[in-house]
């Protein structure tokens, strides 16, 4: 497939279709961790922007490896021949809560409580000649009480002495998850190993979630020599063994249906759920953060932003940490 024939498909659904609840991003490219196998923990949680509301905790551990690409459902994801490609697995865990889990009764317009339980295959794949970065996933799992959202939070609450978490009765039910993704990055703009501005399109489309975004990165500090040789005109090479970069990534997305808010595609038996009108069809989120990469560690500390989601809702924020490993 022709990359820079991709990216201009792609940016066309982007910018011209209305297709947000799956957070967790492991294939972002300022996240790279340049090695064919490594294993990374993603977590998330807003009380690092201390809060213990809406988009209240994500758990996603992945594994990349070659042998990955033999996976079943990798055969249904997109790479290019050309390149330098990874494959893996996650398994991933959200849970979602309203602004106040001390409450025994539904909370109307307010979010609803709701959690997801998932598996999913991905693939990214690196053109350096063109400087452009495919990713693609497939995303299977299950959004209601089998997820376990309640017993998770009344764990974690118990554990740091905190509030009961009361209302989960009213979650949203137990339905499929079947999510396909797609997304593009080329760079527009670089600087030796020290600086990057890229575009970015993606797309999603599913039960859990459908939706459009478009946006850029910027990159800047001093950029692993990975990063650089695939998105920098320059190739740079560096035989430092330490690297650091701060990045920022402004979104625009355009919603279709999230689950999390307006319950499963199948089940339409969730005690209270957002109607489709509330939903806020455009909203604006930006991610930022810093990146430590030295021997086969990587560490990333992060904080996201968003407009509200639906009419009667407000801003949100989280942060979140990840630490990798090559193996």
């Amino acid at each position: 497939m022709n990359v820079s024939g991709s990216f201009l498909a792609i940016a066309f659904i982007g910018f011209n279709i209305t297709l947000s609840a799956q957070a967790i991003d492991n294939t972002a490219s300022f996240r790279i961790i340049d090695a064919p196998r490594y294993m990374r923990l993603h977590y998330e949680n807003d009380y690092f922007t201390a809060t213990d509301i809406y988009y209240t905790q994500g758990l996603n551990f992945e594994i990349v490896a070659p042998s990955y690409r033999k996976f079943l459902l990798s055969k249904l994801l997109l790479a290019t021949k050309k390149g330098i490609s990874q494959s893996g697995i996650a398994v991933e865990h959200n849970g979602y809560t309203p602004t106040s889990i001390k409450s025994n009764e539904i909370l109307y317009g307010d979010r609803p409580f709701a959690a997801a339980i998932m598996l999913k295959s991905f693939a990214m794949t690196s053109d350096t000649v063109h400087n452009c970065r495919i990713t693609s996933s497939l995303t299977l799992g299950i959004i209601g009480p089998a997820a376990g959202g309640y017993e998770m939070q009344r764990s974690i609450h118990r554990w740091i002495n905190g509030q009961e978490p009361f209302g989960w009765q009213y979650q949203i039910q137990n339905d499929a998850i079947v999510n396909y993704e797609l997304g593009i990055e080329k760079n527009i703009m670089s600087s030796g190993n020290s600086f990057l501005l890229n575009g970015l399109v993606n797309a999603r489309l599913g039960t859990l979630n459908s939706k459009a975004s478009a946006g850029f990165v910027i990159m800047a500090g001093r950029l692993t020599n990975t990063i650089v040789s695939i998105f920098s005109k320059e190739k740079c090479v560096s035989k430092r063994k330490v690297f650091f970069h701060l990045y920022v990534q402004p979104l625009i997305n355009m919603v279709g249906n999230d689950a999390t808010l307006q319950g499963g595609l199948f089940n339409t038996q969730s005690p209270y759920t957002i109607s489709s009108p509330e939903i806020t069809r455009v909203t604006y989120q930006v991610n930022y953060g810093g990146i430590l990469s030295f021997g086969s560690i990587q560490l990333d500390y992060f904080k996201t932003a968003i407009s509200r989601e639906f009419e009667t809702g407000g801003t949100h924020r989280w942060g979140g940490i990840r630490v990798g490993v090559k193996f």
